[in-house]
Formats: structure tokens, C-alpha cells, sequence
């Protein structure tokens, strides 16, 4: 039987989502703990793939066990065996066909930014102690709702066949003592948010202008794009499905 797993996780301490050769993970852990607890080996497939230090405060994984008679207590006993920087909240039934990943039709994510030294977002937000021009920020925002084309925010030599992605929402909104950078799309290119983000910054400090960004959007060069913001200050923060998946099964 199909099942689906929503979880999250405080990335300090891992290399990314997907398992890797020579670094901890959270799906090795996660693996690890469903392995152990069902007594038979368990293949996680996630929604996607986040790279080292980034969190999620919701994620999706499908794996396939025999009938589960009592998934709540088995999130019980997954959160008292995981480390406390991964909880797991649900596991439903799923269709057999259901896909966690291909099933996906949008994912949100933020990047939080703090303009005061604070030590309790040392780990969780990127500090920027320049003045930001916000309006401008979300002037330039607004162009990655009129355009498909983001090779120019993509990690190089990446293995993707399109660059295409379809952002819905970018903005970035003051709440309490974080300025957050919200942003929605169907699919995101590996190191995109980063890179947009550090583009955005540099509209803010005055160091590009918008139309500055419509010209490293049209170039498809990475090289022109700004740099890439710390890891710690993104999280995912949700991904969607379709009713099929999310109301049939709760």
C-alpha cells in the first residue's frame, strides 16, 4: 500500500534532503526510523530536494509498506525515535499511483532576512545591516510573475531539461522584527530562491536597479545574477496537491 508522510526539519545539521554518499541527510534519518519501526526496509520519495541547511516546515514524502493498522501511533513512535530537529505530523493512505513529488502543482517558499544583529536568528535568518529599499525590491520582485525563463537563477551545470517555471507570488513583506521574501511557483530550479533573493538585495542596497533585473532575467547567465544568500534563512514552507490526494485522504 501507498502511503504519504508530512514532516519538517531545522536544516543546520544536514546536507540537504536526499540521501548523499558522505553526509547525513534527513531522509537517511527518516528512512532509518521507518526501517527500524515497521521491521522491513522502507524507500522514502520525497517532494522535492532541499539543499544543505535549508529547513521545511512542510514536506512530503510516498513509501510503500503493508497495511499500516495505526499510523497516529506510528507518528508516535517516529517522533520519539527521530532527533529533534525532524518531526513528523502525519501519514496518510494514499492512491497507488499517487506521487509525492509529480503530484505536486505548487510549492511556496520564504527567505527571512533580519536588519538588526540578533543572536536568536544567528541559525535562522541572513543578516543584512544596509538600509533596503523594500519598494524597489518588490518592483523587481513583480518581474518573475511576467516571465518562464529562470536559467539565470539556476545553479550551474545542473542537469534539468527546462529552466521554465511558472512563479505566481514574490513579494517581500515586513513581519515583526524579519523581512520575509515569499515566493510561489510549480517547479524551482536548484540554488533559484538564493539567487533571486541575493538579486533582490542588491536592488535594495542600490547596487542594481529593476531594470537591471529585467536584463539579467532576458541573459539566462547566471554570472549576472547577485550571489547566492546563506542557506540558514530559507525554509519550505508548503507544497500543494490536488484534492484528490489532500481531501480523499485528509
Amino acid at each position: 500500500m501507498r502511503y504519504f508522510v508530512q514532516f519538517s526539519y531545522y536544516g543546520k545539521a544536514y546536507h540537504g534532503w536526499q540521501n548523499q554518499p558522505n553526509a547525513i541527510t534527513v531522509q537517511e534519518l527518516l528512512e532509518k526510523a521507518f526501517s527500524t519501526l515497521l521491521s522491513t526496509t522502507v524507500s522514502l520519495v520525497g517532494a522535492g530536494r532541499t539543499d544543505a541547511g535549508v529547513h521545511a516546515k512542510q514536506m512530503f514524502a510516498h513509501f510503500e509498506v503493508g497495511k499500516i493498522d495505526n499510523t497516529i501511533d506510528l507518528v508516535y513512535r517516529l517522533n520519539s525515535f527521530l532527533p529533534d530537529d525532524i518531526a513528523v505530523q502525519a501519514i496518510f493512505e494514499v492512491s497507488a499511483k499517487a506521487h509525492a513529488r509529480f503530484d505536486a502543482s505548487e510549492r511556496s517558499y520564504e527567505y527571512w532576512v533580519t536588519q538588526q544583529k540578533n543572536p536568536f536568528y544567528i541559525d535562522a535568518a541572513h543578516y543584512v545591516k544596509h538600509p533596503l529599499a523594500i519598494q524597489k525590491m518588490n518592483e523587481a520582485a513583480a518581474l518573475l510573475l511576467a516571465n518562464k525563463d529562470f536559467e539565470c537563477f539556476s545553479k550551474s551545470n545542473t542537469d534539468v531539461h527546462t529552466y521554465l517555471c511558472d512563479v505566481t507570488k514574490a513579494h517581500w513583506k515586513q513581519q515583526g522584527d524579519l523581512l520575509v521574501f515569499s515566493i510561489s511557483a510549480n517547479r524551482f530550479l536548484r540554488n533559484m530562491v538564493r539567487a533571486i533573493v541575493g538579486t533582490l538585495l542588491d536592488v535594495g542596497t542600490g547596487k542594481s536597479t529593476v531594470a537591471d533585473v529585467k536584463s539579467i532575467i532576458n541573459s539566462k547567465d547566471r554570472s549576472e545574477a547577485g550571489y547566492s544568500v546563506p542557506a540558514k534563512g530559507l525554509y519550505l514552507t508548503r507544497i500543494y496537491y490536488p484534492n484528490t490526494i489532500t481531501t480523499k485522504h485528509g
